[in-house]
């Protein structure tokens, strides 16, 4: 049975993470340096931690499978902080245009080490996984979410697009062939079409 579970601290689950982190490397075949990776390895929580950020892993019948991760991107705002609510308060950088050029201030998430081991892959993990990353994105106040990706990691294409992903332009600079970008608004405007 899948469990998700929220990650806030250093323990045995923390390990687990690392672990997957790993595995994730070594099934991109990629080198992550550029990403600071060894570091993030290090203290997850440090990206992924509250207030701002999420990190959760999944376990199908009390084995680790899977993990996802969410952290602020710092765009046109300035330090984001949580307010009374629970949501996020910031305070728009004037000299800073709006991202998304319609002159309100966008905040914006990053979606990252979103893994299932491939022996776990069957059960849905991956939907389980981005469902949860997407209610608590919106929770937190955050108005749109990034991602990036590899042209040839399809599948995970395919399940961002089933999520109501588009393709976009770049949003920091990845060195590695083949990368896909992708972002998705929140809240009422992250709603399906019905045409």
């Amino acid at each position: 049975m899948l469990q998700l579970i929220q990650i806030k601290e250093e323990g045995v689950l923390m390990d687990e993470i690392r672990t997957l982190f790993r595995a994730y490397e070594q099934e991109l075949d990629e080198n992550l340096c550029f990403q600071s990776f060894e570091d993030e390895l290090k203290d997850p929580l440090k990206k992924y931690g509250p207030p701002l950020g999420v990190l959760y892993i999944a376990t199908w019948n009390n084995e680790a499978a899977g993990c996802i991760a969410l952290m602020p991107i710092a765009n046109n705002i300035s330090t984001p902080v949580k307010d009374g609510t629970g949501s996020l308060n910031v305070a728009a950088d004037a000299s800073t245009p709006a991202e998304d050029g319609t002159g309100s201030l966008s905040i914006t998430c990053e979606m990252k080490r979103l893994y299932v081991k491939p022996e776990f892959r069957k059960h849905k993990i991956g939907k389980a996984l981005v469902d949860q990353l997407l209610q608590d994105a919106e929770r937190l106040g955050y108005e749109k979410m990034k991602l990036d990706t590899l042209q040839k990691l399809q599948p995970a294409i395919g399940l961002y697009k089933k999520h109501g992903f588009v393709e976009t332009t770049a949003y920091y600079e990845n060195p590695l062939e083949g990368v896909v970008y992708m972002e998705k608004r929140l809240g009422l405007s992250s709603l399906p079409s019905l045409r």
